[in-house]
C-alpha cells in the first residue's frame, strides 16, 4: 500500500481531472440505472392500459435517460482516456527526471532489458492505476450510495440485503483475486524482463551464435522462457475471467434476497406490484458499477510490483548533487588532483590511492598504464559522475565539487572507447554536441575530424549502435561531436583501443590537431605520440608511479619503457 500512495503522490496535480473522470464514471451508471428503471416502471404502467397523460413521466425519463447513457457513456471514456494518458505522462516524466541524476553510477549495473522494463514496461502496467484501480472503487461507492438512499425509501431491510452482496462483489472476490494473482504477478515481471535480456542478447549475438552453431541453444532458452510467461499469463486470465461469473451470481443472490423481502410487502398491499420490479432491474443495473472491481484488485499487485521495481531505482541516492549555491564556471582551465582516492560502492578496496598531478591550461598530458590501473575512473571523476573519497579535485582553483555537474561536464569534450551513436542521421548525432549547429559548422567539424566525405551524407543513417560505419568512423564522428561541443578541455579514454594500428594514428593525429589549443587529456594503455605529449603519467595500481616526458621515462628505464619496448618490439620477421 506504501508503493500505491507514494505512486498517488507523483499524480496528484491530476486529482481534478481524476474527480471529473469519477464523476463522469457514476452519471453514466446512474443513467442507465434510471434508464432501465423508468423502462421497467413504463412497461410494467403501460400494461394496465392508463391514460397516455400518465405515462409521459416515463416517456420522457426513458427519452432523457436514454440520451443521457450515450453522452455521459462517451463523456466518461473520452475523460477516462484523457486522465489516464495524462498520469502516464506525468509518470514518464517524473521517472526520468528522477532517473537522469542517477545515471551513469547508480544504474550501471542493471541489465538493458531490465532497464526497459521498468522504463517502458512498469510505466505502461501503471496505465491500471486508474483506470481499473482508482475510479472503480470510487464510482461503485457512490453508485452504492444512491441505490441505499432509492432502496431505503422503500424498505431499509432491501438496503441492507443489497450491502450484504455489494460487500461480496467488492471486497471478498476481489481480495480472493488478490491472493490467487499475487504469486503470479510478483513472478511475471522477473520471466518477462529474463525474456527481453533473451531477445536482446539473441539478436544482438546472432554472429557469434553462429560462429560456434549455438543459435539452436539460445532458441531453447528463449522458448523456455516464452512457453513460462505465456502459462504464467494463462494463469493469470483463468483467474480474472471468473470476476465476472462469481459477480453475477452476487447479483442474482441480491435479487433473490430482494424477492423474498419484497414478497411480504406485496401481499399486505404495502407495495405496489409495478414498483416490485423497478426494484429488480435497479438492483440488477446496480452490478454494473461492481464488474470492474475484482479485476482492480486482480492489477493490484501488478500495479504494486511495477511501482516498486521503479522506486527500487529512483529511491537510490544519486551519486553526487548539484550545490545550494554552485561556483562559477572558472576562466582558467588548469586540471588538479589533489591526494585524490576513490572506491567505488560496494567495492572492497580503492581504485585509486593519493593521486596527484597538474595539466596547465592548454598543456597536453597523458595517462598511461595497464587495463585495471585505474585510468578510466580518473576519467569519471573528472566528469562528476563520481565525487573523491579522499582529496579533492579542481578545475583553476575552483573544487568542481562545488560546481554543478552539467556545468563541469560542459567544459568537457569526450571522446571515449565505447562511443555511443544513436540510431539516427549523421546531422542528429553530431548535434548532440551543439544542437544549434549549422550545416555549415558541422561539415567543418567533420573535415578537422577527418570525414571530409561526410560533409555531404548528413542525412545518412547511422544504423543502430552506429553499425552503418566503420569503427574508425564512429571515432571519428564522436570526435566531430567533441569539436562541436567546443568545451576548453578534450578529454580522450581510450579512444583508439579498439583500432587496427594504421587507423589508430590517423585518428590520433586528427586529435591532436583538434586538441592544439585545448587543455588534452589522453587515457590510454598504447603508447603512440607519447612524444607530443608535455607530460604523462604512469598509473599502476591506482597509484602514480612514474610522472615525466616521453624522453624523461625512457631514461629512467622503469615501467613506462618496459610497456614502450614491449609494444615497439619488432618481431625478427620484420628485421630480415
Amino acid at each position: 500500500m506504501k508503493i500505491l500512495l507514494k505512486l498517488l503522490g507523483i499524480v496528484r496535480s491530476s486529482v481534478w481531472w481524476i474527480a471529473l473522470a469519477v464523476i463522469a464514471g457514476f452519471a453514466t451508471v446512474g443513467s442507465s440505472i434510471g434508464l432501465l428503471m423508468t423502462a421497467a416502471w413504463l412497461l410494467a404502467k403501460a400494461s394496465l392500459q392508463p391514460s397516455f397523460h400518465e405515462l409521459q413521466i416515463g416517456i420522457v425519463g426513458v427519452r432523457f435517460f436514454g440520451i443521457a447513457r450515450g453522452v455521459l457513456r462517451y463523456t466518461e471514456r473520452l475523460v477516462s482516456h484523457n486522465t489516464t494518458f495524462r498520469l502516464l505522462a506525468t509518470i514518464r516524466v517524473w521517472f526520468y527526471k528522477a532517473l537522469e541524476p542517477l545515471a551513469p553510477a547508480r544504474i550501471q549495473h542493471y541489465k538493458s532489458a531490465d532497464l526497459l522494463q521498468r522504463i517502458a514496461g512498469d510505466i505502461d502496467t501503471l496505465e491500471n492505476l486508474y483506470a481499473r484501480i482508482i475510479a472503480p472503487p470510487l464510482v461503485a461507492i457512490l453508485v452504492s450510495a444512491l441505490m441505499w438512499v432509492l432502496l431505503g425509501s422503500f424498505s431499509w431491510q432491501l438496503s441492507l440485503a443489497l450491502f450484504i452482496f455489494q460487500i461480496l462483489a467488492a471486497i471478498v472476490i476481489p481480495l480472493a483475486s488478490y491472493l490467487l494473482t499475487r504469486k503470479i504477478d510478483r513472478k511475471l515481471p522477473e520471466v518477462t524482463t529474463s525474456r527481453q535480456a533473451a531477445v536482446i542478447d539473441f539478436v544482438q549475438g546472432m554472429a557469434e551464435l553462429r560462429l560456434f552453431n549455438r543459435i539452436g541453444n539460445q532458441e531453447n532458452i528463449l522458448r523456455q522462457l516464452e512457453q513460462q510467461e505465456q502459462q504464467l499469463r494463462k494463469q493469470q486470465e483463468l483467474i480474472r475471467h471468473a470476476h465476472e461469473p462469481l459477480t453475477g451470481l452476487c447479483m442474482n443472490g441480491a435479487v433473490v434476497s430482494a424477492l423474498m423481502i419484497l414478497q411480504p410487502m406485496l401481499q399486505s398491499g404495502a407495495l405496489d406490484s409495478i414498483w416490485s420490479g423497478v426494484i429488480i432491474i435497479g438492483i440488477m443495473a446496480s452490478f454494473e458499477a461492481f464488474l470492474p472491481i475484482p479485476e482492480a484488485a486482480g492489477h493490484l499487485e501488478a500495479d504494486r510490483q511495477a511501482g516498486k521495481r521503479i522506486f527500487d531505482i529512483i529511491d537510490a541516492k544519486p551519486e553526487v548533487t548539484t550545490p545550494q549555491h554552485p561556483a562559477v564556471l572558472p576562466q582558467d582551465h588548469t586540471i588538479r588532483f589533489e591526494n585524490v582516492s576513490f572506491t567505488y560502492p560496494e567495492s572492497t578496496g580503492p581504485v585509486l590511492r593519493n593521486i596527484t598531478f597538474s595539466i596547465p591550461q592548454g598543456k597536453k598530458a597523458a595517462i598511461v598504464g595497464p587495463s585495471g590501473a585505474g585510468k578510466s575512473t580518473i576519467a569519471a571523476l573528472l566528469h562528476r559522475f563520481y565525487n573523491p573519497s579522499a582529496g579533492r579535485i579542481t578545475i583553476g582553483e575552483t573544487d568542481i565539487t562545488r560546481m554543478d555537474p552539467d556545468n563541469v561536464r560542459s567544459m568537457i569534450g569526450t571522446v571515449s572507447q565505447r562511443t555511443y551513436l544513436f540510431a539516427r542521421t549523421i546531422r542528429e548525432n553530431l548535434q548532440l554536441g551543439n544542437p544549434e549547429a549549422d550545416d555549415e559548422q558541422l561539415q567543418k567539424a567533420l573535415v578537422e575530424a577527418g570525414l571530409a566525405s561526410f560533409t555531404t551524407r548528413l542525412d545518412q543513417w547511422a544504423g543502430q549502435h552506429g553499425m552503418q560505419l566503420s569503427g574508425g568512423e564512429r571515432q571519428r564522428l564522436a570526435l566531430a561531436r567533441a569539436i562541436l561541443h567546443d568545451a576548453p578541455v578534450l578529454l580522450l579514454d581510450e579512444a583508439t583501443a579498439s583500432l587496427d594500428t594504421i587507423t589508430e594514428k590517423a585518428i590520433m593525429q586528427n586529435m591532436m590537431a583538434v586538441g592544439s589549443s585545448r587543455t588534452l587529456l589522453h587515457i590510454t594503455h598504447r603508447l603512440y605520440g607519447m612524444e607530443r605529449f608535455d607530460t604523462i603519467l604512469v598509473l599502476e595500481n591506482g597509484q602514480i608511479t612514474q610522472q615525466g616526458t616521453h624522453e624523461e621515462l625512457l631514461e629512467k628505464n622503469g615501467s613506462y619503457a618496459a610497456m614502450w619496448n614491449l609494444q615497439n618490439r619488432t618481431s625478427p620477421a620484420q628485421d630480415s
